[in-house]
């Protein structure tokens, strides 16, 4: 392969998006989310990672000293 064979694939493979990485959209949002919602779906997020997190912290000893 020739130099400008390699400069042109790397121009076509630069133009062409294969897999689109977000749908942005100039537009306003269809749905307006309040505040309320908000806060709910945080609180959602927050006790879905921690909770887990949490227990296995609080109990580290516990398996640390668990016989098999």
């Amino acid at each position: 392969m020739s130099l400008p064979t390699v400069s042109r694939l790397f121009r076509s493979a630069l133009r062409t998006q294969l897999v689109p990485v977000a749908n942005v959209s100039a537009k306003p949002a269809k749905h307006h989310v309040t505040a309320g919602e908000q806060a709910i779906a945080m609180t959602a997020f927050f006790v879905s990672i921690l909770a887990p997190s949490s227990w296995i912290l609080a109990h580290l000893e516990d398996y640390k000293h668990k016989k098999h």
